[in-house]
């Protein structure tokens, strides 16, 4: 299985904010590699608006009482991560200092201690300097209007400095510990007294905050007690609202690609939003926990082609000011809810460079010039050609092609269930006749092929309810001339294209359970009639709806 998730559950978080969001992915978490003792804790990251220094929290051989905050540089982004460094007694006492969070500017601090001179067990204390290369200023106590009798620790400055995210035990929550936020009027006003964020986010308890530069969205652990429908020991979750006026939206778990059966917490979103470093104690880390991160990367290939191009740039100019969830791919993590110059600024970084796609789960290219074997270039399941390959290397719509005789057909093992959530299929084809079948799965639904009657596409994946039934085009697609055909499903609606048009199109909330193989160029139970004659070229299966 691929160590990467669609964020379609990221479609589902945007319904109950009450805004659209594009397609993104997370990449396979990776350890940062900063050096370190093996009984080393190593936690609660916290990266610096330039991406050049990670301020964290450090305990020393299971000293729980006693932590100490570090930070490591890098001179680029493409650098590895250098020696860590202890902060000196400005920051760090005799005590417990940690949970640090770097503001935009580099010139505060934030972190949580159980020195003396607090309002309670651990506060929430404040380093300053005149610039980035000064030494830190001796830490204050940000006072009673923020820190209570109680625990305050966790802590998350947002990019313009006017709200402060804590974790607090203190009284009036809803868990053990809750997420509470202060604000402040300009840069030099006093701290409000923090106000639950309600709920919606804290149920049993909730930790370590981290809001995206905009505001717009905010993850966060379950450390102190794990909530419903988490992967394991504490797991990373995120939340998102339309606007830093609007009501949160119902918190979603990032699921089992990010976190794992242990403790995966303190997650802490980079500026441009492109990275989510967090603390873990999986595998492979470094300590007994450490410090990771994994990329967030937008969905940039709109129509499913395989490349970011014009027809890209014109799906993104024909939804221009619209509230279009495929094209709000700025900025990122998760878009604004609008098509307009941030996500055409996204798109021209990825216009003309080589493309990976992770919602790619299978691609056969069709470009093979021998053999009985079609290679899918995104993972490994190869199809078997089943009779006579007649190879046409420079007679396919995109290079070359398979001609099928209506006794040869493929076929590939298992790789998607359609009832798991989004998925779209597209090929070229060539040439037909009506009853015909394109891609079909074994003991399931043929899921693209001819209408029997009129040569029109069609699909018959559908929910397999009382009133469910085919759906079908009027676009006759056995004329002998080259139509991309394909089917996506959002969740919701089924959809048929021909040549990039969008043909037939009704409501669907749900498809038939199937894992079984796939066959290509043959029905499910490849009858006669349901062979494939003609030339077929590009298959392509994604896990998410592709607009073509």
């Amino acid at each position: 299985m691929k160590r990467t998730i669609v964020l379609t559950l990221v479609l589902a978080l945007g319904v109950v904010a009450g805004v659209a969001k594009a397609d993104f992915v997370f990449g396979t978490p990776t350890n940062l590699g900063v050096t370190g003792n093996p009984s080393d804790l190593d936690g609660s990251p916290s990266i610096s608006a330039d991406g050049l220094s990670l301020y964290f929290t450090r305990i020393v051989s299971f000293t729980m009482s006693k932590a100490d905050i570090y930070v490591t540089q890098r001179a680029s982004a493409s650098d590895p991560w250098g020696e860590p460094v202890k902060l000196g007694p400005a920051v760090n006492s005799s005590y417990y200092d940690g949970e640090p969070s770097i503001s935009s500017d580099g010139l505060s601090l934030y972190f949580g201690s159980q020195r003396p001179g607090g309002s309670g067990g651990a506060d929430i204390w404040v380093a300053t300097r005149a610039t980035v290369s000064d030494p830190w200023e001796k830490a204050v106590n940000l006072g009673p209007a923020v820190n209570t009798w109680s625990d305050d620790v966790d802590v998350c400055i947002s990019a313009d400095g006017l709200s402060l995210y804590i974790d607090s035990f203190r009284d009036g929550g809803y868990g053990s510990t809750d997420i509470w936020v202060a604000t402040r009027e300009t840069l030099s006003d006093a701290w409000s007294e923090p106000i639950n964020l309600g709920p919606t986010i804290n149920t049993t308890g909730e930790s370590a905050p981290s809001i995206s530069a905009d505001g717009r969205v905010l993850f966060f652990s379950d450390f102190f007690d794990p909530r419903p429908g988490g992967q394991g020991d504490a797991d990373l979750w995120m939340t998102s609202r339309a606007t830093v006026s609007d009501p949160w939206g119902e918190p979603v778990n990032l699921g089992p690609a990010i976190n794992s059966p242990g403790i995966d917490a303190h997650p802490d979103i980079s500026a441009d939003g492109s990275t989510l470093y967090f603390t873990s104690d999986r595998p492979r880390s470094a300590g007994f926990a450490a410090l990771w991160q994994v990329s967030i990367t937008p969905v940039v290939d709109f129509n499913g082609d395989g490349k970011v191009d014009g027809a890209d740039v014109l799906s993104l100019a024909a939804h221009w000011g619209q509230n279009y969830p495929a094209c709000d791919i700025g900025p990122t993590p998760l878009g604004d809810g609008v098509v307009d110059v941030e996500d055409l600024r996204v798109l021209a970084e990825h216009v003309g460079a080589e493309l990976t796609d992770s919602t790619l789960l299978a691609h056969w290219a069709l470009n093979e010039t021998e053999g009985a074997m079609a290679h899918d270039s995104v993972g490994d399941n190869d199809a078997t050609i089943m009779g006579a390959p007649a190879w046409r290397p420079h007679a396919g719509a995109m290079d070359g092609a398979l001609e099928l005789n209506g006794m040869t057909f493929l076929v590939a093992d298992f790789v998607l269930n359609p009832a798991d959530g989004p998925f779209s299929v597209l090929t070229w084809i060539k040439g037909g006749a009506p009853g015909q079948a394109v891609v079909t799965q074994q003991s399931g639904a043929n899921w693209l092929m001819v209408d029997p009657a009129t040569g029109a596409l069609m699909t018959e994946l559908e929910s397999g309810g009382r009133n469910s039934e085919a759906l079908c085009s009027d676009v006759v697609i056995t004329d002998g001339n080259w139509h991309r055909i394909g089917f996506t499903w959002e969740g919701s609606n089924r959809r048929l294209y021909v040549d990039d048009i969008l043909v037939a199109e009704d409501t669907d909330v749900a498809l038939g359970a199937c894992n079984g193989g796939l066959n290509i160029g043959c029905g499910k139970v490849m009858s006669a009639a349901t062979f494939f004659t003609g030339l077929i070229d590009d298959i392509r299966i994604y896990n998410r709806a592709v607009e073509p």
